[in-house]
């Protein structure tokens, strides 16, 4: 009659059974191996721990032999099994998100490439984050085509990465059509467990448009809002730039080819004002004007949660996120050079024409 492998148990090995047979982290598994070896370092035998344990006596004597073996080693996983592995085609999963869509669908989830595939939607999942796929998620994007394009992107990025001396620059721009939403029932507030709600639909209670202008030196900002945004309410606010700003500063503007910036009495109130120097960005390129940067801020930060029962109370919101703002400005950084912006744009202009061939043959 064989006999059971005699467990002496160093005092290192004693302390890992005892951390793994209390813990609440590791695997049921590897817990119950360690009480039968513990259990086995006190004399006991293989029925008497079975019997203990509730488990067969044979499996008590399979992990009784490994430790003696192998040690902590023997017991910390199981051996490999047989059979083949199951081989996942991680690059046809990639093949088929990229360069196909699902019959009546726009884009894949993981449900229809498991089902496409023949594996786990899990399997799908850790392909696509291996991967950096996301066919859930779409960008929009714009390339423009002004044909002064280089010639403005350079005339605007070198105001930013090298100003004029004694000069401001000034990006201004106007956020029109403000709402001032307020909801159809109160919303709860933030509490541990729970994000803050907000009912989906609400009231509107008029609109207001916001000028502003951004210093890029320090990152204050300018500011005025008005009921339109004509070439009048324009000017109104460029002649308070010109009360705002020293006189003894030559203002160089840039602002998108909106039409109210290009009006003939704009132009002309321009020319009578020689320190201010206007430069406009390309067509479809707001993202060169630093101010929808302070735009975007503004819209999370204030506008996009907050509930407001009249114009006047919008107002006095943004006037007086604006106040706090300038207390302590701080300027947006420029990093990015003409030259590779313009590489990336010519990079989009190459694949756009690509795609466009593709679809006329």
């Amino acid at each position: 009659m064989r006999a059971a492998s005699v467990i002496e148990l160093t005092d290192e090995q004693r302390q890992q059974l005892r951390r793994w047979s209390r813990s609440n982290t590791v695997s049921v598994r590897l817990l119950r191996r360690a009480q039968i070896i513990l259990m086995a370092a006190q004399g006991m035998d293989n029925t008497q721990i079975a019997m203990e344990m509730d488990i067969g006596r044979v499996q008590v004597g399979r992990w009784r032999k490994r430790f003696a073996v192998e040690g902590l080693a023997g017991i910390e996983s199981d051996l490999p099994r047989c059979g083949r592995k199951r081989r996942i085609d991680a690059e046809q999963i990639v093949r088929l998100t990229t360069q196909s869509s699902p019959e009546g669908a726009t884009h894949w989830s993981t449900r229809t490439m498991a089902a496409k595939a023949g594996i786990s939607d899990s399997s799908v999942r850790r392909i696509w984050r291996a991967h950096g796929l996301k066919p859930h998620l779409v960008e929009t994007f714009k390339v423009s085509r002004d044909p002064q394009f280089v010639e403005k992107l350079e005339d605007i990025v070198g105001l930013y990465l090298s100003p004029p001396e004694h000069a401001l620059v000034l990006c201004c721009d106007e956020k029109s059509q403000v709402q001032a939403l307020d909801r159809t029932q109160p919303g709860l507030p933030l509490k541990k467990g729970r994000a803050a709600t907000l009912t989906h639909d609400y009231k509107r209670h008029g609109t207001t448009t916001l000028f502003a202008a951004l210093n890029t030196l320090d990152g204050s900002v300018i500011a005025r809002c008005d009921n339109r945004h004509r070439h009048t309410e324009w000017l109104t606010f460029l002649r308070q730039i010109d009360r705002e700003t020293p006189k003894d500063k030559v203002l160089h503007l840039i602002c998108d080819n909106y039409a109210t910036h290009k009006h003939p009495k704009v132009r002309e109130w321009i020319e009578k004002h020689p320190r201010f120097h206007v430069h406009f960005t390309p067509t479809s390129a707001s993202w060169l004007n630093m101010v929808e940067r302070f735009f975007r801020d503004l819209t999370t930060e204030r506008l996009r949660r907050g509930v407001f029962r009249s114009v006047p109370e919008l107002i006095a919101a943004i006037k007086e996120y604006i106040a706090v703002h300038n207390r302590d400005p701080k300027p947006f950084v420029w990093t990015a050079k003409a030259h590779d912006i313009l590489q990336k744009v010519i990079r989009a202009n190459r694949r756009l024409s690509s795609k466009k061939n593709e679809a006329l043959h």
